[in-house]
């Protein structure tokens, strides 16, 4: 019997069954009459199928090759839809147990001394205001009739941002369930991954301080924030003297455990965990790999602090690593917890006394996580993109499925490689060549939606030391949780792809990157 099954039940495949068709066909009245009905029915649902398979390769706007990957890939897609379940449910228990509200909230309640009822009902805000007690947290309430309508945590602020009406703290409560940390700030003040980083080192690091980076170099764009390359004078925390040391890989491209026992030293204030690969040709780290690797780095000195730059890697698997016992971690909101609909900012989340810390360093000391507006439509996208994050992530985990089944089928190398699992959504393809990298990006950016009639070129980039080229059709500038794709022009000419809002768009695009190197 032959079946063509897609993973994700599309009606874009047909799904065929011969003993169904018998079931409703074939006509049994003896025995050599039902032979001679099975061996004529299967020869006539044999010539139909092939009719049929024909007509759908004709219509079917993937590519043979897809259409080969798709098929076999199956039961890793059906992995992913799990995964994506475990993690809407986590998502969806933190937006209740924080009372995430719409835009405004009609209680039906008395205007007159109802304050004391309303909180209790509430149970999201810490002080309230009255006639005659202002403070920074407080319900704004517009007295209609009877009723009391209580703006809620989608309406936004602006100004010194003290008029907020509980979205910054049901949002940061939230995130900070959902990662299993002790407290979380979310903000749209944060420019980038990088800078959220930043925050979380300056929150650890002093002068005389090391910061050791446990998984070999960290991302091109920290370079200069550590001190590295070309920021003297401008802040670097080598300007602040903190010294750097690097733990360099093992030859598998993982960590090098037999080099992190004894690294760390007493000085050694921070460790620095890189979950995702970067730029560089290696495996990214599982969420139990970090716990490993914190459990190693506490046992030489528990007061070492351990911060995780989780870019890439949020709800790729069921658990994050303050649960497994990081300090801190940052990332964009850009990347996967903004669920393609965040217009920008970033997060970084862990034990409370170093989130204050970080906030300090983003804003000043003295105005911490209570202070800064955030327009409206904003915030609600950084609640509705927060939810929608598990499902956006599944889609861009398939994709790097689909993109390494294609790719490695046709000779090249790729890392994670087909049918591993991900712990992020970068999927990176040896192209070999600076052409092929060009043409590479070139042919995914023909096929985005925004910019398809645009050619990207390589060139020089803020944080990066080598030339870069982007294919980045997005909707929001810059975002890697929608389809796109980018790599440095050095070798071994590596182009890394990630996102995606469903995984069809990467069939679409591997089509038409095939037709192109």
């Amino acid at each position: 019997m032959m079946m063509w099954v897609l993973s994700c039940a599309s009606t874009g495949y047909p799904t065929h069954s011969l003993r169904a068709s018998f079931k409703t066909k074939a006509k049994v009245r003896s025995s050599s009459q039902v032979s001679v009905s099975l061996s004529t029915h299967h020869h006539q649902q044999q010539q139909q199928q092939q009719q049929l398979l024909l007509h759908h390769h004709q219509d079917h706007p993937f590519v043979p090759e897809v259409v080969k990957a798709v098929d076999s890939l199956y039961s890793e897609f059906r992995a992913v839809d799990n995964l994506v379940a475990c993690n809407t449910a986590r998502v969806l228990k933190a937006f209740q147990n924080a009372r995430v509200g719409s835009h405004a909230t009609c209680l039906g309640l008395k205007a007159s001394g109802m304050f004391p009822t309303m909180a209790k009902h509430l149970n999201c805000l810490h002080v309230l205001l009255d006639a005659d007690t202002y403070a920074s947290y407080a319900i704004v309430c517009v007295h209609a009739h009877s009723n009391i309508y209580v703006c809620a945590h989608f309406g936004g602020c602006t100004g010194y941002g003290h008029d907020e009406a509980g979205g910054r703290e049901a949002l940061d409560q939230a995130f900070a369930e959902i990662v299993g940390a002790e407290s979380a700030i979310v903000r749209s003040q944060f420019f980038s991954g990088t800078h959220a980083i930043t925050c979380a080192l300056f929150a650890f690091l002093r002068p005389g301080d090391e910061l050791l980076a446990v998984a070999g170099a960290p991302y091109d764009t920290l370079e200069e924030v550590i001190g590295k390359r070309d920021s003297y004078g401008l802040g670097s925390l080598k300007d602040f003297g903190v010294n750097y040391r690097e733990v360099p890989l093992a030859g598998d491209g993982g960590l090098d455990w037999d080099a992190l026992v004894g690294a760390v030293k007493p000085q050694t204030r921070c460790a620095l965990i890189q979950r995702s690969c970067g730029y560089s040709w290696r495996q990214s780290l599982s969420v139990n790999e970090i716990g490993r690797a914190i459990k190693t780095i506490k046992m030489q000195n528990p007061n070492c602090l351990v911060m995780v730059d989780n870019c890439y890697g949020e709800f790729v698997e069921s658990i994050e690593p303050p649960m497994v016992g990081a300090d801190l971690i940052a990332g964009s909101l850009i990347k996967n917890p903004g669920g393609t609909i965040a217009p920008c900012g970033g997060y970084v989340a862990g034990k409370e006394k170093w989130v204050k810390a970080a906030a300090a360093r983003l804003s000043a000391p003295g105005l911490g996580v209570d202070c800064g507006s955030t327009p409206g439509d904003i915030m609600r996208a950084f609640f509705q993109g927060l939810f929608l994050s598990p499902q956006m992530v599944g889609e861009a985990i398939k994709g790097t499925f689909l993109v390494a089944e294609v790719m490695s089928s046709k000779g090249y190398k790729v890392q994670p490689l087909p049918r591993v699992q991900r712990h992020d959504i970068v999927q990176a393809v040896q192209l070999g060549s600076r052409e092929c990298l060009l043409a590479f990006c070139e042919a995914v950016q023909r096929s985005s939606p925004v910019g398809s009639f645009t050619k990207p070129v390589a060139g020089t980039t803020p944080g990066y030391a080598s030339e870069v080229i982007f294919a980045d059709g997005t909707f929001i500038d810059g975002s890697t949780s929608e389809l796109s794709c980018d790599g440095p022009l050095r070798e071994p000419f590596a182009v890394y792809c990630q996102g995606g809002t469903h995984w069809t768009q990467w069939g679409l695009v591997l089509g038409e990157i095939l037709k192109s190197i």
